[in-house]
């Protein structure tokens, strides 16, 4: 049976305090990397970015539609204007000025009709842009929400990471301080069992947290108070006090 004495075995429960405390930061630095509200303002950000893309098409095939329109327009206008002029000038025979002041009225009716397509069209341009403004207010509103919860996600991971390396380092101290062999089974222990030392307390293995059944009391009295022990439910090394069997 492998041995230490009393007092370095009780030094084992600080060695574990430390290591608890890494685990727990290391627990905390998980649960901060994998907060599920990223994820989820990550995945509204996804769906503002299609929404965008989709009002801005929308905004670009109506934006080269009243293009089209606002040509089709100034075309009429244009012929309109060069008619009503030859038109004014009274230039031509009577059937000519006929036909030509026939045409005038046929371009201004077709003026109208194109103008009121074209106001239809603004319109829908007007509603348009609307939308891809909304829809890029609430991109970016989604990403103003996921850039805070990132800088407070980077701001805690970094008040662990400080405290994790001033433990990191105390823990260095303190288990350099160990006889190697009992630090080395330690190590083992922890490695395997997930705790290297616990308190046996009152007949309670603060390893399992269980109580200890009377067969398993009796057979630590007759352990010298050298030896090393361990907790039949945990596995770890049992660590007794003054009044570890009271």
């Amino acid at each position: 049976m492998a041995k230490a004495p009393p007092a370095e075995q009780l030094r084992l429960l600080e060695l574990q305090a430390l290591d608890s405390r890494l685990n727990q930061l290391r627990r905390q630095a998980a649960t901060a990397r994998a907060n599920p509200a990223i994820a989820e303002l990550g995945s509204q950000l996804d769906g503002t970015d299609s929404a965008l893309v989709h009002t801005q098409t929308a905004l670009l095939d109506l934006e080269r539609e009243l293009t089209r329109s606002e040509d089709d327009v100034q075309s009429v206008v244009s012929r309109l204007e060069r008619d009503q002029k030859r038109l004014d000038s009274g230039t031509g025979s009577p059937k000519d000025l006929t036909a030509l002041q026939s045409e005038v009225v046929s371009l201004t009716k077709r003026r109208s009709d194109l103008e009121d397509v074209e106001l239809d069209i603004m319109e829908r341009v007007e509603t348009a842009r609307e939308a891809n403004q909304a829809a890029q207010q609430l991109k970016e509103d989604a990403q103003e929400r996921l850039s805070a919860i990132e800088a407070s996600r980077d701001a805690e991971l970094a008040t662990i990471d400080t405290e994790a390396g001033t433990v990191q380092a105390q823990r260095g101290e303190l288990a350099a301080t160990f006889d190697a062999g009992l630090l080395a089974l330690y190590e083992k222990t922890l490695a395997r069992r997930g705790v290297g030392a616990a308190r046996l307390f009152h007949g309670t293995s603060e390893g399992s947290g269980m109580q200890m059944s009377p067969g398993d009391l009796a057979d630590l009295r007759k352990a010298a108070e050298d030896d090393i022990v361990f907790c039949p439910d945990s596995g770890a090394i049992l660590v007794r006090s003054a009044e570890w069997g009271n």
